[in-house]
């Protein structure tokens, strides 16, 4: 089986840092979101918007409404 070196040192990497926090995922999540804040760039939520259409059904979805068919509207 091919292994990519690249990877492996990503897992490597990644074993490494979490090892750090002795697996904690509390303390893991507290590091990222200090790095987060000290790295100084813009933060964006890519978080569904409310009422938009569905890529797949055509329909409009409203988080806690009905859903209609905005395809049959026009």
């Amino acid at each position: 089986m091919y292994q990519d070196e690249i990877v492996e040192e990503i897992h490597k990497i990644r074993e490494e840092y979490s090892r750090s926090f002795n697996h904690d995922l509390k303390a893991i999540f507290a590091d990222l979101q200090k790095q987060q804040a000290e790295s100084g760039r813009e933060v964006v939520s890519l978080s569904r918007k409310r009422g938009l259409t569905t890529r797949w059904s055509g329909r409009a979805r409203d988080l806690g409404g009905d859903t209609k068919d905005i395809s049959r509207s026009t």
